[in-house]
């Protein structure tokens, strides 16, 4: 067989256990251990993918995470179709079925290579400027099309069936990395007794000791010690090591996700394991240590199969024991590929020529290539490379010019050097500087408590990377609270050492040629691209990323992004640093959505909360309704009834004789200090410091521009505390915006914030005999109005419980809210019902709770409000302090256009005809005769049938409301023109006389 094979007794892996695999239903046979990508080298396979745009014959350039050729669909049954799995990172099981992507009929043969013909009209941002005429035909024909002839893989069809665990972890040290710098930061703070947790995205921990051959730590292999290391880690226990697990993201203080994929190397994990699990770490403080990439050479044909990495073809070497080919050239700008073709020669592959665009280099590697009779072209560039579905040959020439000569090879390394991976320190918020000698950016000014080591921090060598490391973790332990250090550093007795190499384009493809030389495979963005980009006036190096989509996908720049950004600068005759490099966003390499979801999918994609009395309201028949996260019961019918006779039933109930309801979903909050009247007069419309404590006061609170954001009844149980309701879907987003203006705007407040809406079951008593339900059960607390009148609350017992009783109502009728433990909520509504029954009451629920009030003209946020409602366009004038000289929103609230006449005013509508109701979100105009689209005034945002009124009843937003009294507007429908009247919000008992019953 031709090309890549596998060489006897090299590499790590043992040959006697074997793994049957397939690609594209051809059947192959691996070694447990090797990935996808050394099994398929190991029999020749070079060819494994079309490129996204061109469709060109794409094969490995990598041997890791940041490959962005060899993307696979790895198909387990008909449900388990996983797509865009790097080959280098899937790991070999026996049975493993792989299919390439991004082709048709065949890989061998695609008619979408057309595209590489056609690339004059597909050059940078050609979708920009192509298909913008006209325009309706973008989304029904342009785009359709496009994502046909491009793209990645296809997204699987059916529910995924595996599932997935997450777990939150706390420790005092965070290891990033699994290379030498990440084993010895580790064993320096393990060592001194701090929680540690050390995690690497490959099977195996070492990192580049995977493939260095000459590394000695301890006296031992380099990769001999890292294993030796990594046991001793795992034995501790202060220690969690976690292989197979990529950090995808840093976020605000030392908050940093992980991804561990836990069976998706198993032939058969079973159900008890989870494909992924999702890791969020919080860490005192973060060591990064998550090495470095190697560049590619760009050059006119650099993507043919069997161009890859220099790195990357060692390691197919010493660790699987696969030789990328028989006959291979070598084309670089940096030492480090003189040490694969070293390591290449002596497992006895035939390397043909090493090109090496520097003048005159020296060091021990070259000399030790030069040793063993390997050609050496120094001042040389690979012009092009010969080849189409695999490189057949390289053709060098001067670098500054002159005669050209073609070399046959199958195979062709190539390194510019090496970029630090600074993605997770850019994450963490650090900026990034330019070491202008090694043409690299390294980390720089640090935002959180971290610390980047080894080749991300511009390390070149291991002796190097060790002592910085190990000193960086004793000193991380230290900061985390260790006393005394107990290891010792590791000792490198050898080590290889390099750095430099070049950025941008490669002699043969600068600016006066045509030539296909890719900066971005993954993205197909080449040289010529970028500069297009510029000479078409992007600047910034953002704009040159978006119109090139250089760095963009799922592979984010890790190979491309430094060759652009130079690329771009040389154009723009600017520094690179000037130029500035683009967001490392993440997460930085593909993440599932499984992973990210976990659980929350099916029955549990939000979570379900229920109040303590759902138990009774279900054996009551109740039908509930689903309000934010609550199960709320919606009405409770009786034989025969449907959900109108049911909510009629209820309503007349209330107003007759009473009713329960339970209000357990309001949001509750406790403001509590020395502090906490100051705080509430800033918060809300309404005056606070004047309430006495036992009152209680309706309050609303405002955005920053004018507008309602929230309400509810609050009552002052003491000078220093606050019970402060809200509506049920606003509970987290007040609480979120108090605690917001509490930490960043009134820190001089001496003020503590409580969610207590869990803590509380509320069970709202309301009707004429509500006092005589509630009284018999009652302990020390004065029942009387004179005691206890409307706006009220007191803290007593009730069924022997503690209570908060709010003598409040929502229905205009004489009413009590009983706030008990949570754990007591069904106990108390049971007896307050048998206490019920003896005067007729009867449950009601959310449907008959929103006709009460809307009879009484009691608003509801987010229902009767939009988000462009201000105080006075809700009639609630008389809740903002007049005297009162700040609060959130003050200032919105005098804007122009906030005080300007005809805005849309909350006000009541009657239908000529009483028995019409109207639906909710229905327009009003003024005119039904005139021409469509029509000048539209208003809307309904409340309507019901009322019972109590005999009629229907609606409240709506309409322009200059309150001026349009008795006046008559239309509410057009399909079915015909309804006539309304407007009229005053409140529909029943407009004295208000009943709520003193």
């Amino acid at each position: 067989m031709s090309g890549a094979f596998r060489i006897p007794r090299a590499g790590r892996l043992s040959q006697a256990k074997t793994a049957r695999f397939s690609f594209d239903g051809q059947s192959y046979t691996g070694i447990e251990g090797d990935t996808l990508a050394s099994a398929l080298l190991a029999n020749g396979v070079h060819l494994v993918g079309r490129s996204f745009k061109y469709h060109r014959p794409r094969g490995f350039l990598s041997a890791g995470a940041e490959e962005p050729n060899a993307l696979v669909q790895i198909v387990r049954d008909d449900a388990r179709k996983t797509p865009n799995v790097r080959a280098t990172v899937q790991e070999l099981y026996d049975g493993l079925a792989a299919n390439s992507q991004n082709r048709w009929p065949s890989l061998s043969f695609d008619v979408g290579a057309v595209n590489d013909l056609a690339s004059p009209l597909f050059s940078a941002g050609f979708y920009y400027k192509t298909f913008m005429w006209p325009k309706a035909a973008w989304k029904s024909l342009y785009e359709p099309k496009i994502r046909e002839a491009a793209g990645l893989g296809v997204s699987p069809d059916k529910p995924d069936p595996d599932h997935y665990s997450s777990r939150y972890a706390h420790c005092d040290v965070l290891v990033l990395g699994g290379g030498a710098a990440g084993i010895a930061a580790a064993l320096a703070a393990a060592e001194s007794g701090v929680r540690v947790i050390l995690a690497d995205e490959q099977a195996e921990f070492g990192g580049s000791l995977r493939f260095e051959t000459g590394a000695k730590i301890d006296g031992q292999d380099g990769f001999v010690w890292a294993q030796a290391a990594i046991a001793k880690l795992t034995a501790m226990d202060n220690v969690r090591v976690l292989s197979r697990t990529t950090a995808f993201g840093y976020y605000a203080q030392n908050f940093v996700g992980l991804v561990e994929r836990v069976s998706d190397h198993l032939k058969a994990p079973g159900h008890d394991l989870p494909r992924e699990r999702l890791w969020q770490v919080r860490a005192k403080r973060v060591v990064l240590a998550s090495g470095a990439i190697e560049r590619h050479m760009v050059f006119a044909n650099n993507d043919r199969p069997g161009i890859m990495l220099a790195g990357a073809a060692r390691t197919f070497l010493n660790h699987y024991g696969v030789a990328v080919g028989r006959n291979v050239g070598v084309y670089t700008a940096n030492d480090s590929a003189y040490a694969a073709a070293i390591d290449l020669k002596k497992a006895g592959v035939n390397i043909v020529a090493i090109v090496d665009l520097r003048d005159n280099p020296t060091g021990p590697v070259i000399d030790e290539a030069r040793a063993l009779g390997i050609e050496i072209n120094f001042g040389r560039a690979v012009i092009r490379a010969g080849g189409k579905l695999r490189v057949s040959s390289m053709t060098v020439q001067p670098k500054n010019g002159g005669g050209e000569r073609t070399i046959s090879v199958d195979a062709i390394l190539m390194s510019a050097g090496w970029t630090p991976s600074v993605h997770l320190f850019s994450q963490s918020r650090g900026k990034v500087a330019f070491n202008d000698e090694t043409k690299r950016f390294v980390p720089g000014t640090y935002a959180q408590d971290c610390v980047s080591v080894g080749a991300c921090n511009g390390a070149d060598g291991l002796a190097a990377t060790v002592d910085e490391a190990y000193a960086a973790g004793a000193k991380a332990a230290k900061d985390s609270g260790a006393k005394t250090a107990k290891g010792v550093k590791p000792k490198v007795d050898a080590s290889e050492s390099w750095s430099r190499g070049m950025l941008g384009a490669a002699p043969g493809a600068g600016p006066d040629t045509t030539v296909k030389a890719f900066v971005d495979f993954q993205n197909d963005v080449t040289a010529k691209d970028i500069r297009q980009a510029v000479h078409e006036g992007m600047r910034s190096i953002e704009h040159v990323k978006r119109f090139t989509t250089n760095g963009m996908a799922t592979d984010q720049g890790k190979t491309s992004n430094m060759h652009g950004l130079a690329i771009a600068a040389e154009t723009l005759g600017k520094p690179i640093p000037e130029v500035g490099l683009t967001t490392f966003r993440a997460p930085y390499t593909p993440v599932t959505f499984g992973a990210i979801v976990s659980h929350a999918r099916g029955p549990l994609f939000d979570p379900t909360r229920k109040t303590a009395t759902h138990p009774w309201a279900e054996a009551q028949g109740a039908v509930f309704e689903d309000v934010g996260q609550w199960k709320r019961a919606w009405y409770f019918p009786k034989a025969g009834e449907d959900m109108h006779a049911a909510v009629d039933r209820e309503c007349v109930a209330v107003r007759t004789t009473a009713g329960l309801f339970d209000a357990s979903t309001l949001g509750k909050i406790e403001v509590v200090g020395p502090d906490a009247a100051k705080f509430m007069e800033l918060l809300y419309t309404n005056p606070w410091e004047k309430l006495e404590p036992g009152r209680c006061r309706y309050g609303i609170m405002l955005r920053e521009d004018g507008f309602i954001y929230d309400d509810g009844v609050v009552g002052r149980l003491a000078p220093d505390r606050f019970h402060v309701t809200t509506t049920t879907g606003g509970a987290p987003r007040v609480m979120n915006h108090m605690e917001g203006y509490l930490q960043t705007e009134f820190p001089h407040l001496n003020v503590w914030l409580t969610s207590i809406t869990e803590q509380w079951a509320v069970i709202a008593v309301q009707g004429p005999k509500s006092r005589d339900i509630i009284a018999p059960l009652v302990e020390g607390i004065d029942m009387s109005d004179e005691a206890l009148p409307h706006m009220s609350v007191r803290e007593g017992k009730i069924c022997g419980v503690p209570t908060r009783l709010f003598r409040m109502s929502f229905t205009g009728e004489r009413g009590f809210e009983v706030n008990v433990p949570a754990d007591y909520g069904q106990a108390v509504w049971e007896a307050l019902w048998a206490e019920g029954q003896k005067h007729g009451a009867t449950a009601y629920g959310t449907e008959s709770m929103h006709v009460l009030r809307a009879e009484k003209g009691y608003i509801i946020v987010g229902q009767d409000t939009d988000g462009t409602v201000t105080p006075n366009d809700a009639g609630l004038d008389w809740a903002v302090g007049k005297k009162k000289t700040d609060f959130v929103g003050i200032r919105g609230m005098a804007r122009p256009d906030l005080v300007a006449k005809g805005r849309k005013q909350l006000v009541g509508l009657k239908t000529r005809d009483p028995k019409v109701v109207l639906e909710e979100g229905a327009q009003i105009v003024e005119d039904p005769k005139q021409a469509i689209p029509m000048k539209m005034i208003g809307h309904v945002t409340s309507s019901y049938w009322s019972q109590n009124c005999g009629r229907s009843i609606a409240l709506a937003l309409v322009a200059g409301g309150r001026d349009r009294m008795g006046d008559t507007l239309y509410v057009p429908m399909p079915d015909g023109v309804i006539e309304v009247e407007v009229t005053g919000m409140v529909f029943f008992d407009e004295t208000g006389g009943r709520l003193n019953g």
